[in-house]
């Protein structure tokens, strides 16, 4: 028997080369920025196919928010870090923030 629905591979290509044209249309550090974002998705497939619920774009962006996230995550540990190390505190700089 055929398949009745394209796979989420499947889908995920096609969904990519939707945006194709966009892609042409940005700038050469941009396109780059997007085709890691698509990248970061695809790392996701297995999962995606579990979210049969959702339409399939909203799974991929939800896929590549995780990734960003996880990058914020990693990048907000790091800092940390070596504010410790050097014995500073981010406090100082939050509560400059909030008065703007």
């Amino acid at each position: 028997m055929g398949r009745t629905l394209p796979s989420i591979t499947q889908t995920f290509m096609q969904e990519e080369q939707a945006f194709a044209r966009f892609r042409r249309a940005l700038r050469r550090s941009d396109q780059l920025v997007l085709d890691d974002l698509f990248a970061s998705a695809r790392s996701h497939l297995a999962a995606a196919a579990y979210a049969a619920h959702a339409l399939p774009m909203e799974t991929f962006l939800l896929a590549m928010l995780l990734e960003e996230h996880k990058e914020v995550t990693r990048l907000r540990s790091l800092v940390e870090e070596l504010l410790e190390k050097t014995g500073k505190t981010g406090e100082a700089d939050e509560s400059d923030d909030a008065g703007e």
